[in-house]
């Protein structure tokens, strides 16, 4: 069953690392075949980071999306993991679960529990900061 997804007008996607725009009318897609792909909404730009909850999230978005430099940016991974690990012993039983996922190759999902660290109102703000929308994925 394919996947279909609605870009609002001007809406950007990234999908196996291309980015591709909707005109000035919404927009159905659907993708027949796995791929890797971040609505523009669910995209953290590096200038956008203020946080360390944000600088692990942009490293796992990093690894999602471009596989081809996946080594080089899961050893930034691990070492912005430890510093996290460092700044928030109160989460550590969540950022076991962002490691594990990372580790199972589940970097979607890792994104998406990687936002419930971001601090609270942080979540609302567009863009990068909209939760990831798609449950199923």
């Amino acid at each position: 069953m394919p996947l279909k997804f609605v870009l609002r007008p001007n809406e950007k996607v990234i999908i196996n690392g291309a980015v591709i725009g909707a005109g000035d009318r919404p927009g159905a897609f659907f993708l027949y075949n796995t791929a890797n792909f971040l609505r523009g909404r669910e995209v953290l730009k590096e200038e956008q980071i203020d946080g360390i909850e944000k600088k692990l999230y942009f490293v796992i978005q990093l690894v999602y999306i471009f596989p081809e430099d996946s080594v080089l940016n899961l050893q930034r991974f691990a070492s912005i993991l430890a510093e996290t690990r460092a700044a928030r012993p109160d989460q550590a039983k969540a950022l076991d679960e962002i490691e594990a996922l990372v580790a199972d190759r589940n970097y979607y999902r890792a994104l998406k529990q990687c936002r419930k660290l971001f601090p609270s109102g942080a979540e609302s703000q567009d863009p990068g900061n909209d939760a990831p929308s798609d449950p199923d994925r």
